[in-house]
């Protein structure tokens, strides 16, 4: 069975964990092998570098004051990256598992080089680089107007939480347009609807994802047993010796 990359992105507070807890029990419930993970912070090495990246409420780094570099923080994202898809993602993926992440590539993109106004190019060529060019299946975008989404929040903001209107206005369009420029991957779903509604949605095409990955299964099989039956024609069309 094939292994499916599944993602979920949009400024915090929009239900992400939510609507990530809904289909992991969903495709659990198919007998489906899932593996729900995050970044930064899926790994034990991406743990240690979520507290530097976040520096949520209580940490010691956030009481010293010092803030990181944009491109400090890009590298950063980007080895917490590199770790979580070579000891979580990649396995996972080649054992036929579904994998889920609270946040991947688009994340990098949208606040380093839409928040952070970093040069995208280069966000996205530093992850690509330390990832292998691995990217989801499918990303679901849940929108919504970053304040309203704030209000949602049942914790002290983090550093990324804190850094202001305008910071999570710029980064909310940059995580559009990225979906308008990928409409194949993403799917763009309003974070204002009740629960119900934007799990419906993501339900419905989770389950044209999982026929077409079938469809594709099937047809990669067929194939393969036709390519086999040739060669097996071959050899046996082949005279004793070998050919003259």
């Amino acid at each position: 069975m094939t292994g499916l990359f599944i993602s979920f992105e949009g400024v915090d507070g929009v239900g992400k964990t939510t609507q990530v807890e809904r289909l992991r029990d969903y495709l659990e419930a198919a007998g489906r092998e899932v593996v729900v993970t995050r970044e930064p912070g899926g790994t034990a090495l991406g743990g240690s570098l979520r507290q530097l990246l976040l520096r949520e409420p209580g940490d010691a780094a956030e009481a010293d004051g010092a803030d990181i570099a944009p491109r400090a923080e890009a590298l950063i994202f980007a080895a917490d990256r590199a770790q979580h898809v070579a000891e979580v993602v990649r396995p996972a993926l080649e054992r036929g598992a579904v994998v889920i992440t609270d946040r991947y590539l688009d994340s990098s993109l949208a606040y380093q080089a839409g928040g952070r106004e970093l040069t995208a190019d280069d966000v996205r060529g530093l992850s690509m680089w330390a990832t292998g060019g691995l990217m989801p299946v499918r990303t679901y975008l849940l929108d919504m107007d970053p304040t309203a989404a704030h209000r949602r929040l049942q914790h002290d903001a983090d550093r990324m939480e804190s850094a202001g209107d305008e910071f999570q206005q710029r980064t909310r369009q940059a995580f559009l347009d990225l979906a308008g420029h990928e409409p194949g991957r993403f799917r763009v779903i309003d974070a204002a609807w009740p629960i119900e509604a934007v799990w419906e949605h993501i339900k419905a095409d989770v389950d044209a994802v999982l026929a077409d990955a079938a469809a594709d299964e099937r047809a990669a099989a067929q194939a393969a047993a036709a390519q086999a039956a040739v060669t097996k024609e071959s050899d046996g069309n082949t005279p004793a010796g070998g050919a003259r």
